[in-house]
């Protein structure tokens, strides 16, 4: 098999139909890093991939491990020894299926606005947010971490399962990459104690237990709960008109299978289904989106008041009924709008309102990101400073006053 130094390639794709810097960054996968400025790198498949991001193209680069782990090189750059591609390499088809290029996402765009005027509205600030198809087992046991957790958290928990249990691929600089750990790897005894050392507290129960029964069922029981119109990377599509169970059929059998997991609800069930099995019509309902609910689609009154187990099943079929087929999609577009990390960023002077607002940021207990609430001039100074355990995982910022009129005597 002939090698020979990894090189950077590029392929069309447009920043409106897939930005990186957002959709790395906004709850779907927790093992992205930067490797050098503008660069995202991570461990897929055997490889460590790369990319980079212009305007007009994505840039990316496949480093495969050698037979033997070199040392770390002293420089930034991965060593010629370790950095090689083989004629056969699947890269690029494995590009195309994580990000899921297969779809015009201009074209999902315009249809979700089409059929809702509050996407239209918050959506194309946010272009280029692409649902990743990532491996089942990863993304259960991502968001088993999720539970009453914040992204940057959880980003770390990951990090420190790859590191301590998942193969070494190879090293950028002197920054070794590992894959992810197999459900082999999880299921040994010592690793619920292990993890409580590294501060996964009772999620680690939850992850070697989940382990147990997925090695005992095999990997192939969950990846065949995936859509088959989306399997796995590798694994060729089933045509619609072949299909024997597909829609809201194999949707609902894959929820429920996933809930007799450990550490495993409903939303976490919905969050593998959509960003693990394909299934694009799940949406997961957490305290954040209860509150979107709430603001932009009149739920919050009536039978409806709280987030209880029919509210989740009310609101997802809302949104099942409002976006279509790829609702999961559209719903995750909208989540991405309203996290703080990248509204803040949008915020200009002419949006700036003249009325005094004070923010209050606080942990979200069944998400994955902050929830953040207005609080209304009136009664801010009701409003206690969170104690040091309301804050712990939370990265509070400093709140921003707009200047109030003055009213005339």
């Amino acid at each position: 098999m002939a090698l020979r130094a990894a090189e950077w390639h590029k392929l069309p794709v447009s920043l409106t139909e897939l930005c990186i810097n957002t959709t790395l960054r906004c709850g779907q996968s927790f093992r992205w890093r930067k490797s050098a400025e503008d660069e995202w790198s991570c461990t897929l498949h055997g490889r460590i991939l790369s990319f980079r991001q212009d305007p007009d193209h994505l840039h990316y680069r496949a480093i495969f491990p050698s037979s033997t782990l070199p040392t770390p090189p002293p420089s930034n750059l991965p060593s010629a020894s370790q950095s090689v591609v083989s004629d056969d390499d699947d890269t690029l088809a494995l590009i195309k299926h994580y990000f899921n290029l297969g779809v015009d996402l201009g074209q999902l765009y315009e249809q979700w606005a089409a059929a809702d005027a509050n996407f239209k509205k918050r959506a194309p600030k946010f272009t280029g947010v692409r649902m990743l198809r990532q491996d089942a087992w990863e993304a259960l046991v991502g968001f088993i971490c999720s539970s009453n957790n914040n992204i940057s958290r959880i980003s770390g928990m990951v990090h420190n399962l790859c590191l301590h249990y998942g193969p070494l691929i190879g090293y950028i600089g002197k920054e070794p990459y590992h894959d992810f750990p197999t459900p082999d790897a999880l299921a040994h005894p010592q690793v619920e104690a292990h993890l409580m050392k590294l501060g996964f507290g009772y999620r680690a129960k939850y992850i070697y237990k989940t382990a147990v029964m997925v090695q005992e069922k095999g990997l192939a029981w969950l990846e065949g709960l995936s859509n088959p119109e989306c399997p796995p990377f590798g694994v060729e599509p089933t045509p619609a008109g072949e299909l024997l169970e597909g829609g809201r059929e194999g949707y609902r059998r894959a929820h429920e299978e996933l809930l007799a997991l450990h550490g495993v609800g409903p939303k976490v069930s919905d969050c593998v289904c959509l960003m693990g099995l394909g299934w694009s019509e799940s949406v997961p309902v957490d305290t954040h989106v209860w509150q979107i609910a709430q603001r932009d689609y009149r739920f919050g009154k009536g039978k409806h008041s709280s987030l209880t187990t029919a509210t989740y099943t009310a609101v997802a079929n809302y949104f099942r009924k409002l976006w279509g087929k790829e609702a999961g999609w559209a719903h995750s577009v909208l989540f991405t709008a309203d996290l703080k990390t990248f509204s803040e960023r949008l915020v200009t002077k002419t949006e700036v309102k003249e009325e005094k607002v004070t923010v209050k940021t606080e942990p979200d207990r069944s998400s994955n990101a902050l929830a953040t609430t207005a609080i209304k001039p009136e009664t801010r100074k009701r409003i206690k400073r969170p104690s040091v355990s309301e804050q712990q995982g939370v990265e509070v910022k400093a709140e921003v006053v707009t200047r109030s009129k003055r009213r005339k005597a």
